[in-house]
């Protein structure tokens, strides 16, 4: 890899190689970063984790997500690999759900380039990129792999319906009521087809069918109109036998009302997914 640098996470720092680097999508290549600390010869990573950023699915937020997968990578030990993905202002749905599950599959058959040992997998997306990292583990169980140790769904974007008590109750307030017009108009350019908004790998809330899937992560937030359908995911999940762990984040003070990922909350994020990531890696066999 190239460039190094050092990051800050909880007082400790970690010295980071990273890189740009080009991955496949469904149709195109796809801008990507990747993440690694650094770490003794032989000593792997304890796996990959495929992070899809934020943007509403209508922009191209890899160069904002840079600081968080520097910290994720840091906080978890394992190689981080933020991509960007096809946005609806140039194909809609079910592009960028193609080019997540795409991402994938190219990790998989590229691990050398990622400097993964193809043992542990896991997608990972907030927002809009939550629901491509959700939407991607459902492809991979519908279409044969790769296989996933886990799915970490961080404020996810799940219900292009935008009807939950969440949604209504909290877009009164002024300072959340952008952010769900922010949703809005981001599923009318992401779904501009009315009957793509029952589709599974568009609405993954709307799926029936919920086994065979990954263990998940799941991260509300107490103040953000995202959360109960984060909220209502984790619980079809949980009934249909699929270990999945909800965790709603506090309340925090933001001085921007639609900064959803501030620093503070990030560290929040940052301790449940290490904690989350290291039971994981504990009870997968190697």
């Amino acid at each position: 890899m190239q460039g190094k640098t050092t990051g800050c996470v909880g007082g400790e720092t970690a010295q980071l190689e990273y890189r740009a680097l080009a991955v496949q999508g469904a149709k195109d290549k796809l801008a990507a970063r990747l993440y690694a600390t650094k770490r003794p010869a032989g000593d792997a990573a304890p796996g990959l984790i495929v992070f899809f950023p934020s943007g509403g699915f209508v922009t191209d937020e890899l160069d904002a997500g840079d600081e968080f997968f520097r910290a994720l990578a840091v906080s978890t030990g394992w190689n981080v690999l933020g991509s960007s993905y096809t946005l609806a202002t140039v194909r809609p749905f079910p592009a960028a759900a193609e080019d997540a599950h795409a991402v994938l599959n190219w990790v998989a058959r590229n691990k050398a380039k990622v400097g993964w040992d193809g043992k542990r997998l896991v997608t990972a997306g907030i927002e809009a990129g939550g629901n491509l990292a959700a939407v991607s583990a459902l492809m991979a169980r519908d279409r044969g792999g790769p296989t996933l140790t886990a799915q970490l769904l961080l404020m996810p974007m799940l219900d292009p319906g935008l009807t939950s008590c969440s949604m209504r109750r909290l877009s009164r307030d002024a300072g959340v009521a952008r952010a769900t017009d922010q949703c809005a108009a981001a599923y009318r350019d992401y779904l501009p087809r009315a009957i793509d908004r029952a589709h599974p790998y568009a609405s993954p809330l709307q799926s029936s069918r919920m086994k065979g899937l990954p263990p998940a992560l799941i991260l509300s937030a107490d103040d953000d109109p995202l959360r109960d359908e984060a909220e209502q995911y984790g619980i079809k999940l949980n009934s249909a036998g699929i270990m999945a762990v909800v965790k709603r984040l506090p309340h925090i003070e933001l001085q921007e009302p639609n900064a959803r990922c501030s620093c503070a909350r990030r560290e929040n994020a940052l301790r449940e997914i290490a904690a989350f990531l290291e039971r994981l890696y504990k009870e997968t066999p190697s």
